[in-house]
């Protein structure tokens, strides 16, 4: 695991802790104006050590700041940050950069949305899956599911459009497939 993706796990598993969670939720809610390490003992009806540690990890975390003024403050760009860090990791992730029209089809690394069938970017979405499948050779069809299930849920669909698009070959029994077209060499 990178040094970023742990760094990602361990934000989202320090947040597993109630008090934390709480802690952050409330400094959020407080928005610019934060919130002393007294006020939110109060809000969160805690232990004012409880509260304090809570607070400490969050800072430590990147999700709050703690200034000389004793204020908290949340810093949710933390969170964006963790989840990027989580995107990155994807397996899309290097060959999406090349197709930037279709970022809005992905989320988190996953195929979310299908551009219309018509649409120009259907061939594009064909050949960016073609480039991530990256077929030699002949393939079952169970290795083309397991292959699409990382990067979408709609394994039939998204497999039917690269056969019809001519970045998949199938052959008459529908089992066994292929790379279709070849592929253009990238730009750069």
């Amino acid at each position: 695991m990178s040094i970023e993706a742990a760094r990602a796990a361990e934000v989202l598993a320090q947040l597993s802790g109630q008090t934390r969670l709480l802690a952050l939720a409330e400094l959020v809610r407080r928005g610019d104006q934060g919130a002393t390490l007294a006020e939110l003992t109060y809000a969160l009806d805690l232990p004012l050590p409880k509260t304090g540690d809570a607070c400490a990890r969050l800072v430590a975390l990147g999700l709050a700041t703690g200034f000389g003024d004793g204020v908290y403050r949340a810093r949710p760009e933390g969170l964006r940050e963790a989840a990027a860090a989580v995107d990155r990791l994807q397996p899309i992730a290097p060959l999406l950069a090349d197709y930037p029209q279709l970022r809005a089809n992905f989320s988190h690394g996953r195929l979310s949305a299908m551009p219309p069938t018509l649409s120009e970017r259907t061939p594009l979405l064909g050949e960016l899956l073609a480039r991530f499948l990256a077929l030699d050779g002949l393939c079952g069809e169970d290795e083309i599911n397991r292959r699409l299930a990382e990067v979408t849920d709609d394994v039939a669909g998204v497999r039917r459009m690269m056969v019809d698009t001519g970045w998949l070959e199938r052959d008459r029994a529908g089992t066994t497939y292929g790379p279709g077209r070849a592929l253009p060499q990238p730009a750069g």
